[in-house]
């Protein structure tokens, strides 16, 4: 079990200094903080003792920040026990207690990490999926170019065979960030495209390989095929490949997009989620909910429109972003 208890304090001492990553969450959280802090804040304030109807309040606000149910019924069980075992009964001394519990929820016990899964013997390949108007596209626009800025050699594979417009979209992005991007406009075959982009990968020696997916998750069977077509070329010409598949989610969707995280969790092997928009919505407990109900670590999210927007996912600098008015 992961030693947290103090968090808060530590959190606190740790980005007290500003840093452009920890003012970028702060920018990026500040509705959800607004929102759901300051009522947090002004409950504290209302009841001068804790009992059942501040629990009853504290629930309804954690699941109107879009947490989740089942979340919130976990952590309130958990919380109702450290009140009761460290006799607490002060609302505002439950600050720290609400922090540390919040992240035994999302880390669970696991390695966190948000390190790629580089392949050593080649090109590392990572599979993007989603449905459509996530932000999947420009997701990987941004990524292929933080790899580029890292040195890499990136390659955009063109795999989005359904939707009109896809292809020219990345092309677009290609042109702009100096990614050259693989189609093949005589084929509706995914897998096929892929084929051809995994090929020029290993002929041309690139580092990464960025693969752009249909979203058409309303008919599943017909998605898994493609995907695990996908899956079967990948392996076939790069060992391991696709090294990583994200899920590109909205946070905007709230609970629509857990749904949307669990279907394709059923259906293809997910190894992180990427959260855009995190910036446009006061329910920012998406983050929590997301990880403990699909068991799937959120790797990079979405704090603006800009490319420096799109951070590394650490929950340390997530809680900072979001309790720093109360630290």
């Amino acid at each position: 079990m992961i030693n947290i208890m103090g968090l808060f304090s530590k959190i606190k001492a740790a980005f007290k200094k500003e840093s452009k990553d920890v003012n970028t969450y702060e920018k990026g959280l500040s509705k959800t903080r607004k929102s759901f802090v300051n009522k947090l804040a002004n409950l504290s304030k209302e009841y001068g003792e804790i009992n059942d109807n501040y629990f009853e309040e504290l629930e309804e606000l954690l699941i109107n920040a879009d947490i989740g149910v089942n979340t919130v019924m976990d952590f309130m069980d958990k919380l109702q026990e450290r009140v009761s075992k460290e006799k607490i009964t002060n609302p505002e001394e439950l600050t720290e207690i609400i922090v540390d519990e919040l992240f035994i929820i999302y880390v669970n016990d696991d390695i966190l990490t948000n390190k790629i899964n580089y392949n050593p013997n080649g090109p590392t390949v990572i599979l993007f999926v989603g449905v459509n108007g996530v932000g999947k596209t420009t997701t990987i626009a941004k990524l292929a170019s933080k790899f580029k800025k890292d040195g890499k050699k990136v390659l955009l594979v063109a795999a989005d065979t359904f939707r009109a417009g896809a292809k020219e979209q990345l092309e677009s992005w290609g042109e702009k960030i100096g990614c050259e991007v693989v189609k093949d406009d005589n084929t509706k075959d995914p897998a096929s495209v892929v084929y051809k982009g995994l090929e020029k990968a290993v002929q041309d020696k690139y580092d990464m390989v960025l693969i752009d997916t249909a979203g058409r998750l309303q008919n599943k069977v017909n998605l898994m095929k493609e995907l695990e077509k996908i899956n079967n070329v990948g392996n076939k010409i790069i060992e391991g490949a696709p090294h990583e598949t994200f899920l590109v989610v909205d946070a905007t969707t709230g609970q629509n997009g857990i749904s949307q995280a669990k279907s394709f969790k059923e259906i293809t092997n997910l190894t992180g989620i990427v959260l855009t928009k995190l910036d446009g919505t006061a329910k920012g407990g998406i983050v929590l909910a997301i990880k403990d109900e699909v068991g799937v670590p959120v790797r990079y999210i979405g704090l603006g429109e800009k490319e420096e927007d799109l951070q590394d996912f650490d929950i340390e600098k997530y809680i900072y972003g979001l309790f720093k008015d109360m630290m």
